[in-house]
């Protein structure tokens, strides 16, 4: 089998520590995969002039995994979304979200186990029809949603569902307010759950959903919905689980995928070793699940699992005192 090549772009921030903390583990567990390394964010604008580079883009389309830590895009300049950017380009049209309760963390709730699966190229994040009036007095933008566009990321929510095991995909919209885009996606979401007899279908609008997921998010399985709700209610779950550091993202198109850590690049703690890198760790693990590598998968989670469950050498947002680099060495001592 030929070696695996991953392009790696370090980011921003604490990015380069906990990157670099996710392919230690990476190797430790036998992947042997050949890294590429790529320059995007602050550190590509400073080495390349461009926050995302050509070279950077050639390198996703051809190897079509990435592994990224997080980006800075600097706010309020005119600079577009690097994410956002990087979803358009490679039509990344699923974000993957999931949240898993771990024992030994600072969580409110234990048992949780949700799958966010948000619509990533369309939407009032498409950038259409973004105008300011010269006055300054009044903006709009545009919010589009397509037919095929729906279609596609509600499939991809019961086949993933179907692939796992899982029992339920809760439909989350606003069609009650929104009866044009969110009313479409609600449309289509009751046409393919129809296909899909064997899973049942709920339907919720956004504002309840927030309600039900602090209240019980227990009743939850699968959530699929449009790119500005899937946003939000995919930060919420992550708060069930501990915050953004335990929370890994996926963004997967038709034959190309980046993994990240979907927390910010947190420059005050940059170099200072004390990151915790749970997410990228996590957006790995998503990663060797999407190539087929579940046997590995499972083992990094299990080590991962064992190093909060204990305490040993955990970072200080888990309770513990310790640093990037000691909580990474207590994963690598247990694989």
């Amino acid at each position: 089998m030929s070696e695996q090549r991953i392009t790696v772009i370090r980011g921003d921030g604490i990015g380069p520590d906990i990157i670099d903390a996710a392919t230690q583990i990476l190797d430790k567990a036998g992947c042997n995969f050949l890294y590429e390394y790529a320059d995007a964010g602050l550190m590509a604008l400073e080495n390349h002039g461009d926050l995302l580079p050509d070279e950077t883009k050639d390198l996703i389309a051809k190897n079509k995994i990435a592994l990224k830590g997080p980006l800075t895009t600097p706010v309020g300049e005119g600079f577009t979304s690097i994410n956002v950017s990087l979803r358009k380009q490679f039509q990344l049209y699923a974000n993957l979200r999931p949240v898993l309760s771990f024992k030994g963390t600072q969580a409110r709730y234990e048992d949780i186990d949700i799958i966010t699966v948000r619509e990533n190229t369309q939407g009032m994040y498409s950038g259409l029809g973004q105008r300011i009036s010269e006055d300054g007095n009044e903006a709009e933008a545009m919010s589009k949603i397509t037919r095929d566009g729906a279609e596609k990321i509600v499939t991809f929510a019961y086949e993933l569902a179907q692939r796992e095991g899982r029992k339920k995909v809760t439909a989350v919209h606003k069609a009650n307010i929104l009866k044009s885009t969110s009313g479409l996606f609600l449309r289509v979401a009751r046409e393919v759950g129809q296909r899909y007899p064997d899973i049942e279908s709920t339907e919720m609008i956004v504002d309840n959903c927030c309600m039900q997921l602090v209240m019980n998010p227990h009743q939850f399985d699968v959530i699929v919905t449009t790119n500005l709700f899937g946003d939000i209610l995919s930060d919420l779950c992550a708060g069930l689980v501990g915050g953004l550091g335990m929370a890994p993202g996926a963004n997967i198109g038709k034959d190309c995928a980046i993994f990240e850590a979907v927390h910010g690049s947190a420059p005050d703690i940059a170099g200072k070793n004390l990151a915790n890198p749970t997410s990228v760790i996590l957006a790995s693990i998503q990663m060797l699940e999407y190539l087929g590598m579940q046997d590995k998968a499972e083992k990094i989670r299990a080590a991962l699992r064992d190093v909060i469950e204990s305490g040993d050498r955990t970072t200080r947002d888990l309770g513990g005192t310790h640093g990037t680099t000691d909580f990474t060495q207590a994963v690598l001592d247990r694989l």
